[in-house]
């Protein structure tokens, strides 16, 4: 049996996605699981700063997935990332 998300879990993940750039990024790492804060920087074209500040909310709104390999992060799409990523593309194509 699935236990129910409170109003205050449901919050928290739907400010995870309340911006244009998280929206972005999300969709992309759906696309490209495994990318980098750079190739995500490269491919938005944003400032690195901004890029970071969105990931980083959108890890803590568990949304993603942070892997450090050396020097680099990789994002990957949490089990709740990707019901919203499902729920952002039926969106879209509405």
């Amino acid at each position: 049996m699935t236990k129910m998300k409170t109003a205050k879990q449901m919050e928290r993940h739907l400010k995870g996605i309340s911006n244009h750039y998280r929206i972005g990024i999300l969709l992309l790492v759906a696309a490209r699981g495994g990318i980098t804060l750079e190739d995500i920087v490269e491919m938005i074209g944003a400032n690195e700063k901004t890029i970071g500040e969105h990931t980083r909310r959108l890890y803590q709104a568990g949304l993603l997935n942070k892997k450090h390999r050396g020097k680099f992060v990789e994002h990957t799409l949490s089990p709740y990332g990707k019901t919203f990523v499902l729920f952002l593309q039926s969106f879209q194509k509405t």
